[in-house]
């Protein structure tokens, strides 16, 4: 753990928690969250950072200066930091760690050429079945994830910019198939995120998508009292898309006309409906303006008998 370290999180709490470890270098907070919201390939570009905030403005109404304070001026410390010998990347198992890895690693590919890139990916861990996030580490373990670290070859950031790409594209069919044939891929995580990824498409079904059905089933099946309690259940019982609050209390508010009170939480008859398949809602949620990557959110369906993507065409 030298001074020519620089180390790029994946949020202010494992910043904190290395600093506290006494992890020495340079460090820099990856302050995004590239798995929502329309993004460009070319990370760090202005149309990239002007299709960011415009995102962020008109979906969670994050102010001008806001988004400067908290991730361009970081960003830019990033583009200033050259003189480091090791690049070490921190990221977890979940599908917005994983998507914001995506990106970081195809801006390095770009403006870090030839820098060694090695990789600590928190999840698995010895002797228990639940994948644990960065901050839920010890220090020892922190530790061993750290001496244990991948050093990412070129074929491995080559690999991560094309995903990156893909993800980027007005169309996700052809991620449908390239996730799953890279065994030897050091991101071991980066398939079920994928997988995940492409679940957020609504279903043929009943028009909404695998986290909307779970919104509706879990507001259902549990007696909760408020919707900060079935929030604070969503974040619990996710396993794969590590969400924050800000993310589930939008999808909830994007369902509202399916729910009959919040206090306690009930579904209306429509909900119901909704949630057996016996109605469809995709013409009252669709939004021409709601995108996943650089796919528009509503012109793919998700089959879940062939668990395929199918394009609409109009």
């Amino acid at each position: 753990m030298g001074a020519s370290i620089l180390h790029i999180t994946n949020g202010d709490s494992t910043t904190s928690y290395l600093k506290k470890l006494q992890f020495t270098g340079d460090f820099i907070t990856w302050r995004e969250m590239l798995c929502e919201g329309k993004t460009n390939t070319d990370v760090g570009s202005e149309s990239f950072w002007k299709t960011r905030f415009d995102f962020f403005k008109n979906n969670y109404k994050v102010s001008k200066q806001n988004f400067i304070n908290l991730t361009l001026k970081e960003y830019r410390n990033l583009c200033n930091f050259k003189q480091n010998k090791e690049i070490v990347l921190w990221f977890e198992y979940d599908l917005f760690c994983q998507i914001n890895m995506l990106a970081v690693i195809s801006w390095l590919k770009i403006n870090r050429k030839g820098y060694p890139i090695s990789l600590v990916c928190s999840g698995k861990i010895k002797n228990t079945t639940k994948l644990k996030g960065l901050g839920e580490l010890s220090e020892t373990e922190i530790k061993e994830h750290y001496k244990n670290r991948i050093n990412l070859s070129q074929d491995d950031i080559e690999y991560a910019d094309y995903i990156w790409q893909l993800y980027c594209s007005d169309s996700p069919l052809r991620l449908e198939t390239v996730y799953k044939f890279n065994p030897t891929s050091p991101f071991k995580y980066l398939a079920s995120a994928i997988e995940a990824h492409l679940l957020r498409f609504p279903t043929i079904k009943n028009g909404l998508n695998k986290i909307e059905n779970t919104v509706l089933e879990t507001a259902h099946n549990h007696q909760l009292k408020s919707k900060n309690q079935l929030v604070g259940k969503l974040l619990k019982e996710q396993e794969v898309y590590g969400f924050g609050d800000l993310q589930y209390f939008k999808s909830i508010d994007t369902l509202q006309k399916l729910f009959a009170s919040f206090n306690p939480v009930k579904l209306s008859k429509k909900g119901l409906r909704i949630l057996e398949n016996e109605t469809n809602f995709y013409g009252e949620i669709r939004n021409e303006n709601s995108y996943l990557g650089g796919a528009k959110k509503y012109r793919f369906l998700y089959n879940k008998q062939s668990e395929k993507l199918l394009q609409i065409t109009t």
